[in-house]
């Protein structure tokens, strides 16, 4: 004998189900994670914010996307954990999964495994002109280039595992943005690379601020950067500021957001004043004007 269940019961089966398929929380078992991420379109280049949220209290949330390892911090303001993360230039469009694990007061941990979709950013192409000696530098130079390439790579060597950032990452200048980021760069007519950073269209002397709190850990003069700022803002993100005419900071002091560290100029393989800001995390060169829309919780 068929039993037949009555309509209403029927109905109520329906929308469960129907709210299992389409909610955009993860469950599991008893549990539930959700997940939310900036900007909401993501591209090859973008910075982005995630935060997860989960129901019980978790002493510890760790992640991991398209191969780096995330630290998630909490904030008592949303009741959320969040972290910074990027997606180089070089990634190809599709799905790619967050890897999501919390530590509750208990032995075992709970997870979290996530599709997030990235999209093809369409970046443009520019023809500059500048000083023939920084399109092909002459052999005498080289001592200089090398000099320069030793100071970056040791201070990108001295980044500190716990993060100095809080809050919004704020403009280093008040201007208007002219070069965009991503832009192919094609020197005197020979194509060097693209444009891995944001110009500010600022004449020399202009005041220069840390777009968050950091530790300087390269204030000096480069061959192609000209008088150069980086601040290490822990975690692996880096700030840079490039073709400064002055420093206002040293190497080795803590800056907070919005502190003056330097003065623009025109030093450096530049076609006039201006300052270059780029963005730099776990070794990827991220679009800095993304980073400038996100909004991080508060602590």
């Amino acid at each position: 004998m068929t039993t037949t269940l009555p309509a209403r019961r029927w109905s109520w089966i329906n929308l469960l189900l129907l709210l299992a398929l389409v909610s955009p929380t993860h469950c599991f078992g008893t549990t539930q994670w959700k997940v939310q991420w900036q900007p909401v379109r993501i591209v090859n280049g973008s910075p982005v914010l995630f935060r997860v949220t989960y129901p019980a209290k978790l002493e510890e949330v760790k992640g991991e996307f398209l191969g780096k390892e995330l630290s998630f911090r909490y904030s008592s303001a949303c009741h959320c954990w969040y972290a910074l993360a990027g997606v180089s230039l070089e990634t190809k469009p599709g799905n790619y999964t967050l890897h999501v694990t919390g530590q509750g007061a208990g032995p075992k941990d709970t997870a979290l495994s996530y599709a997030v979709a990235v999209a093809a950013a369409h970046y443009p192409s520019s023809t500059i002109k500048v000083a023939p000696a920084f399109v092909e530098p002459p052999k005498e130079v080289e001592p200089l280039i090398q000099a320069a390439d030793a100071a970056k790579k040791q201070a990108f060597s001295t980044i500190a595992p716990e993060p100095q950032w809080s809050g919004r990452f704020l403009p280093p200048a008040d201007a208007e943005t002219t070069g965009t980021f991503g832009t192919s760069r094609v020197y005197n007519g020979v194509k060097k690379s693209q444009h891995l950073g944001l110009d500010f269209g600022v004449g020399t002397g202009t005041p220069v601020h840390a777009t968050n709190a950091a530790t300087v850990i390269l204030a000096r003069p480069l061959y192609f950067e000209g008088n150069c700022v980086m601040l290490d803002h822990g975690q692996g993100l880096v700030t840079i500021y490039m073709h400064l005419s002055e420093f206002k900071v040293k190497e080795g002091e803590k800056v907070a957001a919005g502190q003056l560290i330097a003065l623009s100029g025109g030093t450096g393989r530049a076609t006039g004043p201006h300052l270059h800001f780029a963005v730099r995390w776990r070794g990827e060169y991220l679009n800095p004007a993304t980073l400038l829309e996100l909004h991080p919780p508060q602590k």
